[in-house]
């Protein structure tokens, strides 16, 4: 088995049981959404089921290898260090989100509308949906919660509706990208083999420039619509502690296992003193967030086993000679990277799901091309999240319309396109980076 696996032969053919995940994937997605009708009819396709498919033609391939092999191969993928992990931050990060609940994540935005003046109100959603994604590590949950903020600001200030969830979907991704407890995160940083602090810094260059030309760019078009003063409903700002724990937990380095430990720990005694949760309903809310990761870790078992053959068939080095092809120099590698991410969370509308199938292949690219691992994690969440961030079909959009009908607000995916103004920034500051600042060094 070493033999065969220090020296393998480039082989396209071994990148068939993605091209099956993608077709079924997508295929039935189309039908469902656009052809049934179906509500979030991408998110009703069993994913875990077709990953299962693609992974039996992964199976039924290359019959030099015996079933026994085949196993062996798909063991070792399934249980590298980075790969076991990525699964235990998933489901304790799962259990942070189920125990600090929906009171928290409503009093940041509250606590920021209270103390900006009104005709702010569009850039504090923002930065609220920032601060949020980035405790929480969801873009979903916190599209979830502040959307219907955004929905009452909307209602009694001049603002409208598209340019409001435009923004909190902005914050939203911000914290996706940047947040140490975020899936995507965890999943480029275990696929990449770096720290998490060291993606953080690699990450903040890229975000922050962005996220401030983005206040600035709303700031702007607020200035032109008239408001009036904005109804701010009671809070409880001790219910922020467990999140200011986990975000400066994060920034001082500690270990991302002590950090969730911290803002479990703190935030079940917080919301059990302050009356926000019972004890019962804390318990449920902790199973019901680790519960909610599972799809998740199913899915990264299924894909470390499928690309595990995959590289063992040849199929990361037929992709790195196309790469070698048509992306050359420092550039082109990122690029690549970038782009191969891109086109996984299109074709599958889950930036987790994109990274964790796009990160072996990645490491793959970072090494041919120089690229440390901490630049290609930074990359690889990056893109992701500039893809997922706009795609009409992804469920943060989905999500947001969603959230705003069911409030009395009418707004369409592509009303809000053209407002996620955070997206195409980030997307901007990637490129200024890639081109300038990643090119100036030598090959590796």
């Amino acid at each position: 088995m070493d033999g065969k696996t220090k020296h393998r032969q480039s082989n396209p053919m071994a990148l068939l049981p993605i091209g099956i995940f993608l077709v079924l994937y997508l295929g039935m997605g189309f039908v469902f959404e656009y052809g049934l009708g179906v509500e979030m009819g991408f998110y009703q396709v069993p994913i875990v089921v077709v990953f299962l498919a693609a992974l039996l033609a992964a199976c039924l391939q290359n019959r030099a290898l015996s079933l026994e092999e085949k196993l062996a191969v798909m063991g070792q993928g399934v249980g590298d260090k980075n790969i076991m992990t990525m699964i235990l931050i998933f489901l304790a990060a799962g259990v942070f989100v189920g125990v600090t609940g929906r009171d928290s994540a409503e009093a940041v935005a509250y606590f920021l509308l209270s103390i900006t003046p009104a005709w702010a109100s569009v850039a504090v959603l923002f930065v609220a949906s920032c601060f949020v994604s980035t405790a929480m590590g969801t873009s979903t949950g916190t599209i979830t919660l502040i959307t219907p903020i955004a929905v009452a600001v909307a209602g009694v200030s001049g603002f409208s509706l598209p340019l409001c969830i435009g923004s909190v979907m902005g914050g939203a991704m911000f914290g996706d990208n940047l947040s140490f407890i975020s899936d995507t995160t965890i999943a480029a940083c275990s696929t990449q083999g770096c720290g998490m602090r060291d993606k953080f810094r690699a990450n903040v260059k890229l975000a922050i420039p962005a996220a401030l030309a983005t206040v600035a760019v709303i700031l702007a078009v607020s200035v032109q619509a008239g408001v009036e003063q904005i109804a701010i409903p009671d809070f409880n700002l001790v219910l922020l502690l467990p999140y200011v724990l986990v975000l400066a937990g994060g920034l001082m380095g500690f270990h991302v296992f002590a950090v969730l430990l911290v803002g479990i720990l703190s935030g079940a005694a917080i919301t059990l003193a302050t009356g926000a949760m019972d004890f019962m309903t804390m318990l449920a809310g902790m199973g019901s967030g680790a519960s909610g990761m599972f799809e998740t870790v199913m899915v990264t078992v299924l894909v470390s086993a499928m690309c595990a053959l995959i590289r063992e068939y040849g199929g990361f080095e037929a992709l790195l000679a196309f790469i070698r092809r048509v992306f050359r120099g420092r550039v082109g590698g990122r690029l690549g990277v970038g782009l191969l991410v891109g086109a996984m969370d299109i074709a599958t509308a889950n930036n987790t799901v994109a990274i964790v199938m796009a990160g072996p292949i990645a490491r793959e690219i970072s090494q041919e091309y120089g690229i440390s691992p901490k630049e290609s994690a930074s990359l690889l969440d990056t893109f992701s999240c500039i893809f997922q961030g706009i795609l009409p079909y992804g469920a943060q959009m989905l999500i947001a319309v969603s959230a705003a009908l069911d409030l009395g607000g009418t707004v369409s995916a592509f009303e809000i396109i053209p407002n996620l103004f955070y997206p195409y920034l980030l997307a901007a500051a990637c490129l200024v980076y890639i081109v300038v600042g990643a090119g100036t060094g030598r090959k590796r």
